[in-house]
């Protein structure tokens, strides 16, 4: 369905508001505040991982709960939280999740161990998961048709920034601050987004929703298939991915997921209404959107760890030198909303993905002393590829759901987008850690670490899928040599797996786009006239 058959559907927002609350552009400067602080936080935990990991003693498993904690608790609620917002108010879920999102941010600076960093994060995703559908939902019901394209190439390009900017602020403040300041850093911003989004924004929800019974049931199988899923993908790294624990967790977690949707298509008043998933575009958007930010997050976790522990860069000379990445992507939003609204994302979407694609078969080519000119073309290919899926994705599932279900179609958006980047990162750690263990050992007695020697370094696997070489200052320079070429030897290994892994996945989305989604002549997607009617 075009964006504009979608706006065509009667709308139950509520009356239409006077005054600075009538401009559409004030709100979307206020969600852009909100945006800006999720989007930050993402990066800027990112590269401050090896501080975290040293100053807490936390070892790799503890480490990707520190991302994946956040991103499970975000994507478990997400959906519920755009729900909360059709119906109890956009405006509302969104100052709530600010307030939350804030609050649990200064928490984790002051938890002081690794437990309660971990813990603080899964309450920051629950708070961020008010926050985020509810940005897109207000768009959606205050502007124009027309300009909705526009808006979500900015709210993009809004996203974009915070992303070039996280690798910055996050470098700068570990490096002449405190790990602990680069979540301290949203206590400004959140004051600042809460009190201009409470002069300006506007009041929208679906006011039959009010009167429907919630769907508890539907939460409560959404959220366990989600835990049971990414749980058994994470764990698989250490149990093993073919142990009962791991198949079992996993293949439960999608009998429930499928069980919910089953669930979904029967009940009266469903979180998630199955009725959207029969418009193609919307469905292949959901899915090209988690196969983007699986790339984009798996790919930045490992990258963050190359540039540190293995090139030896500091924090802020790190984020300086992904900084192509980021601004490529700020570069593409606004360009892949230009296309799309022109071309449909038919177009764009594919674009994309072929980008990511030919980046991530580009990093086959790094080593542990490559020059930075290999690196920064496949960073600008990735950057204008995420960018360019992030606009086009947002058009194909938000434009192209009714009104009325704003707030869960960007929920839908942003549980495929989080999801795919807790598996991401999971899946790609987990590559590297298995690669690293089975080279290990042959890579130091390659370099000259004599066997005994290379057995017994077996047991700092996890460090070597860190990027870190196990030395010591008691070796002779020599040993410390080999040990350090070695390690990193096996560390490239896992890394040219993920990147063939992640490359596979994006032309797998590009053919997925480029057939899925039917266009007509002005380049709008087509629409399912059960949608549009719905």
């Amino acid at each position: 369905m075009s964006v504009t058959a979608a706006h065509a559907a009667p709308t139950s927002a509520s009356a239409a508001p006077r005054g600075v609350r009538a401009n559409p552009w004030l709100t979307l400067i206020a969600v852009s505040f909100g945006l800006f602080m999720v989007g930050l936080d993402g990066t800027v935990v990112s590269i401050a991982n090896s501080a975290i990991a040293s100053d807490l003693h936390a070892s790799t498993s503890e480490l990707q709960w520190v991302t994946n904690s956040y991103l499970l608790a975000l994507a478990a609620a997400l959906i519920l939280g755009g729900k909360l917002g059709d119906r109890f108010g956009r405006r509302t879920l969104y100052l709530v999740g600010v307030v939350g999102f804030t609050l649990a941010s200064v928490a984790i600076g002051l938890a002081g161990s690794i437990e309660g960093v971990i813990a603080f994060r899964a309450v920051q995703g629950l708070f961020g998961a008010m926050l985020m559908p509810n940005t897109l939902a207000m768009l959606r019901a205050v502007f124009p048709p027309k300009k909705f394209g526009m808006a979500v190439g900015i709210w993009a390009m809004i996203s974009s920034v915070a992303t070039a900017l996280g690798p910055i602020v996050g470098g700068f403040l570990v490096e002449h601050v405190s790990w602990e300041s680069v979540f301290y850093i949203n206590a400004p911003i959140g004051v600042i987004a809460f009190v201009f989004s409470i002069l300006v924004l506007p009041q929208s929800k679906n006011e039959a929703a009010a009167s429907e019974k919630f769907d508890v049931p539907g939460i409560a199988l959404l959220a366990l298939g989600l835990l049971a899923v990414v749980f058994g993908v994470v764990k698989g790294e250490t149990w093993g991915w073919t142990s009962a624990g791991t198949l079992g967790s996993i293949i439960a977690g999608l009998v429930v997921l499928v069980l919910f949707g089953w669930y979904e298509t029967w009940v009266r008043n469903p979180l998630l209404p199955m009725r959207l998933f029969r418009n193609p575009a919307l469905t292949v958007g959901t899915i090209v959107t988690a196969l983007n930010f699986f790339i984009m997050l798996g790919v930045i976790f490992f990258v963050m760890l190359y540039m540190q522990n293995v090139r030896g860069y500091s924090p802020i000379e790190s984020g300086v030198r992904t900084l192509p990445l980021s601004l490529a992507s700020m570069v593409a939003a606004p360009l892949g909303a230009k296309l799309t609204d022109k071309y449909g994302p038919r177009l764009s979407m594919p674009l994309g993905m072929v980008l990511q694609a030919g980046a991530s078969f580009a990093m086959l080519s790094w080593s542990a002393d490559s020059s930075y000119t290999t690196m920064w073309l496949p960073f600008v290919a990735l950057g204008l590829g995420v960018g360019m899926v992030m606009s086009a994705s947002s058009d194909a599932i938000v434009g192209n759901a009714p009104v009325r279900d704003g707030g869960v179609a960007g929920g839908l958006q942003a549980t495929a987008l989080q999801v795919g980047g807790a598996l991401g990162t999971s899946v790609l750690v987990s590559l590297i850690s298995s690669r690293v263990g089975s080279t290990l050992t042959g890579e130091l007695t390659d370099a000259g670490v004599p066997g005994p020697v290379a057995t017994r370094l077996e047991e700092a696997k996890d460090a070597v899928s860190m990027g870190v070489a196990p030395v010591a200052d008691a070796m002779p320079a020599q040993l410390r040599a080999a040990v350090t070429e070695g390690s990193q030897a096996a560390f490239m290994n896992g890394v040219h797996t993920a990147v063939v892994v992640t490359g596979i996945l994006a032309v797998i989305g590009a053919v997925l786009a480029a057939l899925g989604i039917r266009t007509k002549a002005n380049g709008h997607t087509k629409s399912e006239p059960v949608v549009a009617r719905a």
